[in-house]
């Protein structure tokens, strides 16, 4: 499938300046193409991947992607989709954000392939040279405020009198103009890619490129991404969802991809996963017939984080997701990602001397545990084959939990029944 064919079928193409002269592009030769992100953290998030994603879409295609970071615009900061200004970080901020996503942005494109080798850029490597004064002759002189002023982005602050806009956000245009035109002088590049809130920064470069250089340009801009239920994508009640697993584990991670509303699950398939054609459409018709047995989210969510956390974490990830939802056992499970676990289900204290020597009958355990209201309920439970320790079923109601037990010197994993989880843990 042409790469543009398979964009329009994902539902990944909002608007371009010229589609049928890029499909000839496309379809005659290698093309070299951009798309930039501003190192405003530490660390990308999922709301990033759906055009880094396309970047490797195209190089999949046989196409030359560059990721550029935006140590300079980042210095600025993008009014696009913004109701007030940013908050400007420092130089040494900016340089450590764009040094902490490099390894990221390494897990999504390939710079090994050759000839169509991934390149990773800092657009302060071309403007720290360029004087206030030159940057207004050589790139100001090609725009009119009219043209700026008629962007969405400057609009919509202007008309918000009590925000505005400082001449900082105003002249950002002006600088990833000067993205493209660079790129378009010294890489050959003549595709820009990005969200369609970028649609006027993008154009401004296309116009640009075709004053100073002479040759055409193009932009694709791809949809922004939203749920089904109106809120926004990429958000959970702790907060954004993180490509770095110090600050999103990749539990988590998955959890967020498996979980994701039933209506959204075949869409985000299409817009996030390499996953071809067929097998899309054949996860559509399972889900389709039957939502509860979340085949297509489970596809989704391992999809997903085998691309940014890589096969043998997504291994245990979905280990640990069986833990708590199937009941499998914990052999091998690492002590990272039952931490995970443990986050996700009520945990107590206990004292470790409790299940010192001869330990503690199981009776009182699930009671401390507030599994069980009272030993004789427990009593009923554990001879109905209805309570489980570290996912064991108990048999015994004499049977006591020792130090022996514990998981990883510390943890108990109690459960009743199919859903209903506690973990004591030791002090």
């Amino acid at each position: 499938m042409n790469i543009l064919d398979d964009l329009e079928w994902r539902g990944l193409i909002a608007d371009c300046t010229d589609l049928a002269e890029l499909r000839t592009r496309l379809n005659t030769g290698r093309v070299t193409l951009y798309c930039g992100f501003d190192p405003t953290a530490d660390s990308l998030h999922v709301g990033h991947l759906v055009p880094l994603i396309c970047l490797r879409r195209f190089q999949n295609a046989g196409n030359v992607p560059v990721a550029v970071a935006g140590g300079a615009t980042g210095s600025v900061g993008d009014p696009s989709g913004k109701s007030a200004e940013r908050n400007l970080l420092t130089k040494d901020q900016i340089a450590a954000n764009v040094a902490a996503v490099g390894p990221q942005l390494a897990r999504l494109l390939d710079f090994q392939v050759v000839p169509n080798t991934a390149k990773l850029v800092d657009n302060a490597s071309w403007t720290d040279g360029v004087s206030f004064i030159d940057f207004l002759r050589d790139i100001g002189k090609h725009f009119t405020v009219n043209q700026m002023i008629a962007k969405e982005s400057v609009r919509a602050r202007m008309e918000d009198r009590e925000v505005g806009i400082s001449f900082t956000e105003f002249s950002y245009m002006l600088l990833q103009a000067f993205d493209f035109y660079v790129l378009a002088r010294d890489l050959n590049c003549t595709l820009q890619i990005g969200g369609s809130d970028q649609w006027g920064n993008i154009t401004m470069g296309i116009d640009l490129i075709r004053k100073k250089l002479g040759k055409p340009a193009f932009g694709l801009t791809l949809p922004l991404i939203t749920k089904s239920d109106g809120t926004k994508f990429g958000k959970t009640e702790s907060g954004a969802v993180w490509l770095d697993p110090k600050k999103t584990s990749p539990y988590r991670f998955y959890q967020f991809w498996v979980n994701v509303d039933d209506r959204d699950v075949v869409r985000y398939l299409k817009l996030f996963t390499f996953i071809g054609r067929d097998e899309v459409e054949a996860l559509a018709v399972q889900h389709s017939a039957d939502p509860g047995k979340r085949v297509a989210h489970r596809a989704l969510a391992k999809a997903m984080t085998e691309l940014i956390h890589g096969e043998a974490t997504t291994q245990e990830v979905i280990r640990a997701s069986e833990v708590l939802f199937t009941g499998s056992s914990l052999d091998g499970l690492s002590e990272e990602t039952f931490n995970d676990v443990v986050g996700e289900v009520p945990t107590r204290r206990m004292e470790l001397a409790a299940v010192a020597g001869a330990g503690m009958p199981v009776v009182d355990l699930f009671v401390a545990s507030g599994l069980c209201p009272s030993k004789g309920q427990a009593r009923k439970d554990l001879e109905g084959g209805g309570l489980y320790l570290n996912n064991v079923r108990l048999s015994e109601t004499g049977r006591c939990a020792t130090t022996a037990d514990l998981l990883f010197g510390k943890h108990l994993l109690l459960r009743k029944g199919k859903r209903n989880y506690v973990v004591m843990s030791a002090a």
